[in-house]
């Protein structure tokens, strides 16, 4: 299991907007991909993911699809992309560069949750 953060470009607050729809889109996507969502949570501009995932996938792998096929998606849905035209003017992005990835040994299960809860 692992512990996911990942931050919307320039920390602007586009998950109060969008929270509902990547919360689906980040779903569909472990889906597709034999990953379980075990919790998630979304905050304004930052979204927490408890994921379990087989060794045979690297985390660098499961994160790069979670950002690009969300962020591929996100433009493409309903009228979207005018709103966020407003935000990034210069490329189509939604997520900033960087992710935070934490393997969960010695914490137990309930301990993370009730950590992404908050």
């Amino acid at each position: 299991m692992c512990h996911l953060i990942f931050v919307c470009k320039y920390r602007k607050k586009l998950l109060s907007v969008f929270g509902t729809q990547v919360k689906k889109l980040l779903c569909d996507i472990a889906e597709e991909n034999d990953i379980e969502i075990m919790k998630m949570e979304v905050d304004k501009d930052h979204i927490h993911i408890l994921i379990s995932y087989s060794s045979t996938k690297s985390i660098l792998e499961i994160v790069r699809l979670f950002k690009q096929i969300s962020t591929y998606r996100i433009w493409r849905q309903y009228d979207n992309d005018k709103y966020l035209r407003k935000h990034f003017w210069k490329e189509q992005t939604f997520w900033s560069d960087g992710y935070f990835a934490c393997s969960i040994g010695q914490v137990s299960k309930d301990i993370i949750e009730k950590y992404i809860q908050t």
